[in-house]
């Protein structure tokens, strides 16, 4: 039986106040669900939909395991924030990869540290 998880990629170089991370984190794991298969979305879901954000260096590692992602036949979404708050518009800030199998996800993102 295959386990399911959705990880998070968050660049650590912008310092987001907490609440503008949660928002930010919210934003990659919601619109990455939205392009997903939905078996592999309902697979993931019944088994409790496993989460884990991680943290990368900046915006050139955050757009690597975007693409290595996209190369990998996984699901990601990379998202630019709107500039409304507290960083500026265009900014790249979070990656969300999955749902899909663990040991896909973990190919790509399993040596990044938890944020």
């Amino acid at each position: 039986m295959n386990n399911y998880k959705q990880v998070i990629l968050v660049r650590a170089d912008l310092k987001l106040p907490k609440g503008k991370l949660a928002a930010q984190c919210s934003h990659a794991s919601v619109d990455a669900v939205l392009k997903s298969d939905s078996k592999l979305v309902k697979a993931w879901r019944d088994e409790g939909m496993a989460k884990i954000v991680v943290k990368v260096k900046d915006e050139k590692e955050l757009i690597k395991y975007f693409q290595l992602a996209k190369d990998s036949d996984l699901t990601a979404s990379l998202i630019t924030d709107a500039g409304r708050t507290v960083i500026a518009p265009g900014t790249k800030t979070c990656v969300g990869i999955g749902p899909d199998e663990e040991e896909k996800v973990n190919h790509i993102t399993g040596e990044l540290s938890l944020l």
